[in-house]
């Protein structure tokens, strides 16, 4: 691995992974790849039991990560990565826990029963309620101050335990010039990425009940139609 993404999810992860997979370092894992790669779904599924992870199996054929579940276990992977980057996405507090509340968590907390007993991703859900909502946040990520302070420590622990020249503190909003500085790549043609996923997610969670609803009638009509 090239490169580890420290930052949490919700503070440009998406803009920073189209952004590396811009400059070659591709395919970057976020924590979407896990949706579409079924394999990632039981590889993550064993990560945090009993069994120490194998790292270079987790994230075969990645040579950069960013997003959750990966910047949960930056220590990790740069002590197996000795010589790789590392790069933590920063984003004010206010405005990222306000973030994470209104996208991925409220997803977390809207996905309907119908997806729930699909067994892949059922495993999925539970394996990031294990990593992430009970393990970073200690089952307490509604308690505002609570989250933003585990946020602002484990952004401290990265500053802190990151050799300063491998370690860009990065802002989505600075936009190629830093991040290609700091990759010793040329700056690209064209403008930086700036995906607003929280407009995807959203539509997401609309589309979700959406369906949801129509199941509810449909199993209305069948249940009319076998009474009368």
């Amino acid at each position: 691995m090239k490169i580890i993404g420290a930052g949490f999810g919700r503070t440009g992860t998406m803009s920073l992974k189209t952004a590396l997979e811009t400059l070659g370092f591709t395919p970057c894992h976020h924590m979407s790849e896990i949706f579409t790669q079924p394999r990632q779904i039981d590889l993550w599924a064993r990560v945090g039991t009993d069994d120490p992870p194998d790292w270079s199996e987790v994230f075969a054929d990645y040579p950069a990560t960013t997003d959750f579940p990966g910047c949960i276990f930056w220590r990790e992977l740069l002590e197996e990565n000795p010589d790789a980057k590392v790069i933590l996405t920063l984003r004010d507090p206010d405005s990222w826990y306000t973030s994470v509340m209104d996208t991925i968590y409220q997803f977390a907390k809207s996905v309907p029963w119908w997806l729930r007993v699909v067994p892949a991703f059922a495993r999925h859900l539970r394996t990031v309620d294990r990593l992430v909502w009970q393990g970073v946040f200690d089952g307490r990520i509604e308690d505002a101050e609570h989250a933003k302070t585990v946020y602002e420590q484990h952004n401290q622990a990265v500053v802190a335990g990151v050799d300063p020249q491998q370690l860009l503190v990065f802002r989505v909003g600075e936009g190629w010039e830093p991040l290609c500085r700091f990759l010793s790549v040329p700056v690209p043609e064209g403008p930086f990425p700036r995906l607003n996923d929280t407009k995807r997610i959203r539509r997401m969670l609309t589309a979700m009940r959406t369906v949801s609803v129509l199941i509810w009638v449909v199993l209305v009509g069948v249940g009319w139609i076998v009474l009368f």
